[in-house]
């Protein structure tokens, strides 16, 4: 074997022949002795080997470390859980963000309206902020326009609407003041809104008289529709309205506008319709002569009057009346007068004959 060497570490070599257990026992001590010395300091500065950034390990065995502590365990009780989970809940969130607000605020406002002086005072608050609000500039009105309507029928809306201007537009209730102006006969419809400047603007669409309705009650202007629009002193008031009479009339005044048309052809003459039951019409022309119309297509058999009057000159002969109530049996009714020389000639003609 080869003889080892030692270090001069480890102090002088061994002798030949040692054996190498007395050999590993002096490297043993030699390097406990190492570790007993202490650090060589630097004779320039004197300042220890540690001081450069090495430090010396700590010793002493199991004796100088610390022990671990116990971390506490993070997980919450049973009864932490179930709070948690409690807070947790929507309804206990809405409880706590919304009920108990409004419950204590309800509360508080409880205790201060208890007193009846408290009440007042706040009523009398919230009556003057209303009346200051109502009675600002912007929010009055000052002035009615009406527009589309006649100087008698904006009469008749200034009468109904009873306006004490200058008033709030919050005490005007425009939905019922438009239904007061509709209900007036000369209106057909309305609308009402409010204009800059304190301006209540009235659109009136005004019905167009149509016809003359003679009643029981008097002559009423009506319209296309029949509705009456106003009343007249007498037919010559307007004689540029076609004239109805009968009871009932007002509700054909279509037809009745129908027929006037047919027979505008006989111009002058022409006088009136009248209904009779309330189920036909009468063309009444002048000397009483009169078109009996039937009740079905009425003015079908008027324009084969019309027809057979431009054939035959029917209308310029004596007759009382051109009865179509029969549509396959028309019949000619002459006047007494008429019907008087005609038994006269007839006798003549009977005398003449028998000589």
């Amino acid at each position: 074997m080869r003889p080892l060497t030692a270090s001069r570490d480890f102090g002088p070599a061994s002798a030949p022949g040692a054996s190498n257990g007395a050999l590993h026992a002096q490297k043993i001590r030699a390097a406990s002795a190492a570790a007993m010395q202490p650090a060589p300091t630097s004779a320039g500065t004197g300042q220890a080997d540690t001081a450069q950034g090495t430090a010396a390990p700590k010793t002493g065995g199991l004796r100088g470390m610390k022990r671990p502590t116990a971390r506490p365990d993070p997980a919450p009780s049973r009864w932490a859980y179930r709070l948690q989970r409690v807070l947790l809940t929507p309804a206990y969130r809405l409880a706590l963000r919304i009920t108990l607000p409004f419950v204590l605020s309800m509360a508080l406002m409880g205790g201060y309206l208890s007193d009846e002086t408290r009440r007042d005072d706040l009523m009398a608050r919230l009556y003057g902020l209303r009346d200051t609000i109502y009675k600002r500039p912007e929010f009055q009105i000052s002035l009615l326009a009406i527009e589309g309507a006649a100087p008698s029928t904006q009469d008749d809306i200034r009468e109904v609407m009873q306006l004490d201007l200058p008033s709030s537009t919050f005490d005007l209730d425009l939905n019922a003041l438009r239904e007061m102006v509709e209900d007036l006969p000369s209106v057909a419809n309305a609308a009402l809104r409010v204009r800059q400047k304190g301006v209540l603007e009235v659109t009136v669409s005004e019905r167009s008289p149509a016809m003359l309705w003679r009643n029981r009650e008097g002559v009423a202007v009506v319209d296309a529709e029949g509705v009456v629009i106003s009343d007249v002193a007498s037919r010559t008031d307007r004689p540029d309205l076609p004239l109805i009479a009968g009871a009932g009339a007002n509700d054909q005044v279509p037809q009745a506008l129908s027929l006037w048309d047919i027979a505008a052809p006989l111009g002058d003459r022409l006088r009136g319709l009248v209904r009779i039951g309330e189920r036909r019409w009468d063309v009444v022309l002048t000397n009483d002569l009169r078109i009996q119309l039937p009740t079905d297509n009425p003015e079908l058999a008027l324009e084969r009057v019309i027809a057979l009057h431009r054939v035959q000159d029917v209308l310029n002969r004596d007759l009382n009346a051109v009865d179509m109530r029969l549509a396959g049996r028309p019949t000619l009714r002459m006047n007494p007068d008429a019907v008087k020389r005609w038994w006269q000639i007839k006798d003549l003609v009977v005398e003449t004959g028998g000589e």
